[in-house]
């Protein structure tokens, strides 16, 4: 580690193999804490490169436990976290909304390190079982429409270093991993991205796979579409820039779609929302995030894909997938 650190410190990059090896004998427990925290600190400070991002994907995924749902063919609606926004958990409740409306979630998720709430604090306060069983989450699927892939059960790898990356209580790469290391392999992923130039990462290393997917980043700084301005989008076809107004929205201020101060109000609000007793405001985020969702999976216009998510949510049809995978939760503990 000594090498690598020297490597680091005198700005130069990883291989692509060097950066496979290094996380791979974190995870092994090679390295003392001192190291592995030093190591992540480097990147805090400055850029990763495409080929150190994909070694150490490559790492992870091959040290995963995979699950097989291709049967399903789902979507995974990830954020990287990290944007310090503390915004509600915005990709979660547009992942139940996207189930409500048909399409097929896989969503891999965390417990918050850089923001007070991540998905899974809010999925395990709410009493959805974590699992890597592959029964329970095919039978989530099929019957709820969505599965929760709580990525600790699924990247052994990670032990190590969740202690650090707690203690940090900042983002790290880690961060920027996350949504490329699904143990589903989905074929189809709607990523927000904490900055512009890990959009671009993401966009250059998805290129190359078979993935139908769209990167978001808003332009303001969200890692999802806030509607609180502009947001940069790369998809297996194009790039683009999307307005509130694609949407047939109004633009939001960032008051409007700030998160609760802790894991039960944020559950509380969680509940709410897909109630239908959100803020209008709150609904119009989730739909336009569900809505790019949907329109990735199944083409079309986005106006088209908006009204879907809106009709999954006004209906009940996605309070409804939740409910289904509390109670397959509640059934199996």
């Amino acid at each position: 580690m000594k090498e690598i650190l020297n490597k680091l410190i005198h700005h130069e990059y990883l291989s692509r193999e060097d950066a496979q090896e290094v996380l791979t004998s974190m995870a092994e427990g090679k390295y003392n804490q001192s190291q592995m925290a030093a190591f992540m600190t480097v990147y805090m400070m400055r850029s990763i490169s495409i080929e150190e991002l994909e070694g150490f994907r490559n790492a992870l995924l091959q040290l995963c436990k995979a699950v097989d749902l291709k049967e399903f063919n789902p979507i995974d609606l990830c954020g990287t976290g990290g944007d310090g926004k503390d915004t509600f958990n915005i990709s979660t409740l547009a992942s139940f909304v996207t189930a409500g409306a048909g399409v097929k979630v896989a969503k891999h998720g965390n417990y918050g390190v850089s923001s007070r709430c991540g998905s899974s604090n809010v999925m395990e306060h709410l009493g959805i079982r974590f699992t890597n069983e592959e029964d329970f989450l095919k039978r989530s699927l099929d019957q709820a429409g969505i599965c929760i892939l709580h990525a600790p059960l699924f990247h052994p790898a990670m032990k190590t270093v969740a202690p650090i990356r707690k203690e940090l209580a900042v983002k790290t790469f880690f961060n920027m991993l996350g949504p490329m290391v699904n143990p589903a392999f989905p074929n189809y992923q709607l990523v927000g991205v904490f900055d512009l130039e890990l959009a671009r990462l993401y966009g250059y290393l998805y290129q190359n796979t078979d993935k139908r997917f769209t990167v978001v980043h808003a332009l303001d700084g969200y890692d999802e579409v806030s509607l609180t301005g502009s947001v940069k989008t790369i998809t297996h076809e194009r790039e683009g820039i999307l307005s509130p107004s694609d949407f047939g929205l109004n633009q939001l201020s960032a008051d409007e779609i700030k998160g609760g101060e802790e894991v039960a109000d944020s559950a509380e609000l969680f509940v709410k929302i897909l109630e239908g007793e959100g803020t209008s405001p709150q609904k119009q985020v989730v739909c336009a995030n569900a809505a790019l969702a949907i329109q990735t999976v199944e083409g079309g216009s986005l106006l088209d894909a908006r009204t879907k998510a809106e009709e999954s949510l006004a209906s009940g049809a996605a309070l409804k997938a939740f409910k289904t995978l509390q109670n397959l939760s509640q059934k199996s503990t």
